[in-house]
Order: C-alpha cells, then structure tokens, then sequence
C-alpha cells in the first residue's frame, strides 16, 4: 500500500483504506477545500488508496490562490508609495500580480517585510513612528481573529501610523459559490479544519439542508483524512446529508466563541472578488465604520494600471476544479515553482505546487471531473 509507512497508525490506516476499497457504489466527487488538507492528500499518496469511483476534487482552499491580480497591484501600489512600509506574510512575495510581485517591489527599493503575525507588523509601527505600516492581510477565517487582535490593540494604543488592507474571505460562500455554479458535481465536502475552529461546524449546514450533500470536518493526518473519506462515503451510502465532525479534537459546533467576538468587533462581511470564481457576495471582510481610520484604502489613494491576467495560466479553472494543473500546457514546463506564471505554482498550499511536487506519474493523467449533469 503506497507510502503506508509514513501513517501515524499504520493499522488504523490500513484499516480505513480497505474499508473505503470496499466502496461500491456510483462514481463520486470529493472535495477538500483547505490547502492543508490538499498539501496533505498529495504527500500521503491518499488518492492512490481510493478505489476507481471515489475521486478527490482540490477546491479554493488556499487563500493565497484566490486573491486576485487587482488586489495584489494595490499591495504593490501601497509598497512603493513614499513612507509606507508594507508588512505581509511571506508566501505572499512571490504571487505575480498583472505586473510586478511584491518580491520585485522589495527589489526596486519599497519597504516590504515579511510577518509573521500581524501583531509583529504593529510592532514595526510602534517602532517607527514616522513611518505609515501596512498589514496586508491574507487569509480565511484561521488568521482573521490575529488581524483583528491588532486593530484593537493599535487602537487602544492610540496608533496614527498603522494601516490595514484586507483581502481576508470567508469560505462557506465559496463553497455555496462552487455549488450554484453547476461546472462539477460535487458529492462530499472534506470541509477546512483550520477555518472551522474558529467558526464549527453550523455555518456549513446549508450545503447538506439546501443541495443534499454531506460533509465532514477533518483533521491533517492521513488518518484523519480517510475517516473524513470513510464518513462521507458511509453517509452516500445511506442516504444521508449531514454535517459531521471528525476533528472533534478542536472544532466544536459552535466554533470560538472568543474568536468570533473578536472579529464582530472589527469586522464587517463585504463582496469580495476571488481568482476563478469572481465577486462572491459576503465573502470577504472589512473594517467595520467605527474602525475606518486603520482602512489603507480610504487613506491612501491607490492607483493601479487596468489588471491583467496571463492567458495561459489556468489557475482559475483549477481553483474551481475544472481542470487538474496537468492539463494546464504551462504546467511543468513554463510554470514551476522556481518560475511560476500563477499562484496555484507559487503557494506551498496550491494545487499546482502539491502536485507538482508530490503527485505520482500515474496520477498525471486523470481525467476532468464530471461536469453537473454529465
């Protein structure tokens, strides 16, 4: 059994893949949608283990993936603006724009540094007080409360020079996003386990009430992930359209409550664009009005030249999952991750990259996923 000496327990593992080998019923769709989860999918060799009917989907789970072009020629825009430093998180500097990357910025003389967290980019405008700091944040629900945390910590201190450009996005909008769109059945979600320590498991309900389709919570071990496979096949089998926790271990229901207050004190849901998906209704988040003062945008005024994508990269079909990255043309030849066209290549947590980099040969070559209907 492929790479079952890299599982934690191996005989639960094994255990497990025979149980979902047994599957014999119609053909499904799984879709994970969480890097991690895709990056871990990837490096276990999971799909190899799944029987010929089970196919695993790699949805918008990175979030680095999904910003588009236009918000990263405004981070850009910021960097290169007289007195601005632009604080970001690393896997961030390499994410071509329509022109530039943040990387090139640095290279060209912009004040542009790489965080860790948030609360370390207010420490940089606490340290320099002549200086404007901008966080640039990027994520899901999972770096959202961080981001937060510093808003009011620089408000409690009063901080003039500390500014935020938010491209944070929920997911479950997302996930409604894929559904109506119609361009691939989705049988089951393996739904983020990140994000939904913050928020649990209710905000996913509507996929198993209003389409039909199970979905299970899992954590980052391949053991997790193929009891998370296990559950939803189970549930297919059955009938049944629920919303279970596998990763009882750190998500509840109800999610952090903790968290969760955090955000709703600064943070109010907005449209926000997403690479190959487009505007998704209260999808991202923005400062809430008594918070504007630390809104980068409103403060700066930011030109860009009108966006612009490279025609071959096909990074918005594959975040969809159109398409698998091998029947991008530019995959492996003109886009790798030393020299990648789009995010999907750039990202430890794309797609691209994770099968780039993990995927065996004898995966190179499988088809589409079914489209609605098809």
């Amino acid at each position: 059994m492929r790479f079952i000496e890299e599982f934690r327990q191996p005989a639960l593992a094994q255990a497990l893949a025979a149980k979902i080998k047994k599957y014999a019923g119609p053909p499904v769709n799984l879709m994970e949608v969480c890097g991690t989860h895709t990056v871990a999918i990837f490096r276990h060799g999971i799909r190899g283990l799944l029987p010929p009917q089970v196919r695993m989907l790699s949805g918008p789970g990175c979030p680095v993936c999904v910003t588009p072009n236009a918000d990263i020629d405004k981070a850009i825009a910021l960097a290169s603006q007289p007195g601005v430093t632009l604080a970001t998180f690393g896997d961030m500097m390499r994410v071509p724009g329509s022109y530039s990357s943040l990387a090139e910025a640095k290279a060209k003389d912009a004040d542009v540094r790489v965080v860790y967290s948030p609360l370390e980019a207010l420490s940089i405008a606490q340290d320099n007080p002549k200086r404007s700091v901008v966080f640039f944040g990027v994520g899901f629900e999972t770096t959202a409360p961080t981001t937060a945390a510093s808003i009011l910590e620089a408000e409690r201190l009063n901080l003039s020079n500390y500014f935020f450009f938010s491209v944070h996005k929920v997911v479950p909008p997302a996930m409604k996003a894929l559904l109506a769109g119609g361009e691939v059945n989705i049988d089951g979600f393996i739904c983020p386990g990140h994000v939904s320590t913050i928020i649990g498991s209710h905000p996913y309900e509507f996929i198993s009430r209003d389409y039909g389709i199970p979905c299970v919570i899992t954590g980052f071990e391949p053991v997790d992930i193929l009891q998370g496979i296990a559950m939803l096949l189970e549930m297919r089998n059955e009938g049944k359209a629920e919303v279970a926790i596998q990763y009882s271990r750190a998500v509840r229901p109800e999610g952090n409550p903790k968290a969760l207050e955090t955000m709703a004190k600064v943070f109010q849901t907005d449209d926000a664009n997403w690479r190959g998906l487009g505007v998704i209704p209260g999808s991202g988040l923005r400062l809430g009005p008594a918070l504007e003062r630390f809104d980068a945008g409103k403060h700066f005024k930011i030109k860009i030249r009108p966006p612009k994508e490279i025609a071959a990269c096909r990074c918005g079909e594959v975040l969809r999952a159109v398409c698998t990255p091998p029947e991008c043309r530019m995959f492996g030849s003109g886009c790798t991750p030393e020299h990648p066209l789009g995010p999907c290549m750039v990202s430890t947590e794309g797609t691209c990259a994770a099968w780039f980099i993990y995927n065996p040969a004898d995966q190179a070559s499988e088809t589409p996923p079914a489209k609605a209907g098809g």
